[in-house]
């Protein structure tokens, strides 16, 4: 059982390397795309991918994505996701150079430094950001026991401020 929800939200986000990043095409055809990232302050979530790959072309139409944080190695029914809705870009100018200060986080074993020049022109990447409006988790409670919060004996999600 979680009992600090804003600490688990925290925990989960630090622990992972490797959130879902949820785009949709401009006709609404949804597209999954796992995405090394890192954070600032569990608001803004930063991570590289060229421009030109199906993600980053349905953020260029479309910026309102959706993200899920997980470890995929706990048992079926342990799992517990945090849920992110957010509004991602592509950064450019001054913002790149304050992502780098995030981006890519603690070096560790198979992750290099990014510098400016791996990130714009003529470079085929480029770094991109997601600020968060909601964090969600399943909402705490035993496998068919109601919540405390809603009374649902059901997975449902509730918000959580990390």
């Amino acid at each position: 059982m979680i009992d600090d929800t804003a600490a688990f939200v925290r925990g989960v986000v630090d622990d992972n390397l490797f959130m879902i990043l949820g785009t949709a095409d401009g006709d609404g055809r949804p597209w999954t795309s796992p995405v090394y990232f890192t954070h600032a302050d569990y608001r803004e979530f930063y991570w590289m991918s060229s421009p030109d790959v199906t993600h980053s072309r349905n953020l260029a139409r479309r910026p309102e994505v959706s993200i899920v944080i997980f470890d995929s190695r706990v048992r079926p029914g342990d799992g517990a996701p945090v849920y992110l809705a957010a509004v991602a870009e592509e950064l450019a100018g001054d913002d790149v150079e304050r992502a780098l200060t995030v981006y890519p986080g603690p070096l560790q074993p198979g992750v290099r430094s990014v510098t400016l020049a791996d990130v714009t022109a003529p470079s085929p990447y480029r770094l991109y950001r997601a600020t968060a409006s909601e964090h969600s988790i399943l909402c705490p409670r035993p496998t068919g026991v109601p919540c405390a919060l809603h009374g649902r004996a059901y997975d449902h999600r509730t918000t959580v401020t990390p």
